[in-house]
């Protein structure tokens, strides 16, 4: 079975921290890259950072360098995105894909930064 589950979202107050994860089938995970996207209210579905299958090398939207670290467990099917220095512009659900080979999204975590 396909399945992508997102958690460890939340309430957090500007400049706060946060560790997501998303726990995937094997399937779709093993020996893939894999990716961490964000849809704020009335916007698109936006990318945020990408990881290769062995975890050495990772990228970032740019609005997001430095804050934000993307990694993953090949062991549990997990890729976590530890979020730090968070902005109100970083209020949005995050969803785990595949980038390139989308496979059905799952619930999303909701991640909402405000005092």
């Amino acid at each position: 079975q396909v399945q992508l589950v997102e958690s460890g979202g939340g309430l957090v107050q500007p400049g706060g921290s946060l560790r997501l994860s998303c726990v995937a089938s094997e399937s779709i995970f093993s020996g893939y890259i894999m990716a961490w996207y964000r849809q704020a209210p009335g916007k698109q579905r936006d990318w945020v950072a990408t990881i290769k299958p062995d975890g050495t090398t990772t990228t970032y939207e740019n609005s997001v360098k430095g804050r934000f670290a993307i990694s993953r467990d090949n062991a549990e099917n997990t890729v976590y995105l530890q979020m730090s220095d968070l902005k109100p512009e970083d209020t949005a659900v995050y969803h785990c894909n595949r980038p390139g080979l989308i496979v059905p999204w799952g619930r999303g975590t909701q991640v909402t930064v405000s005092s």
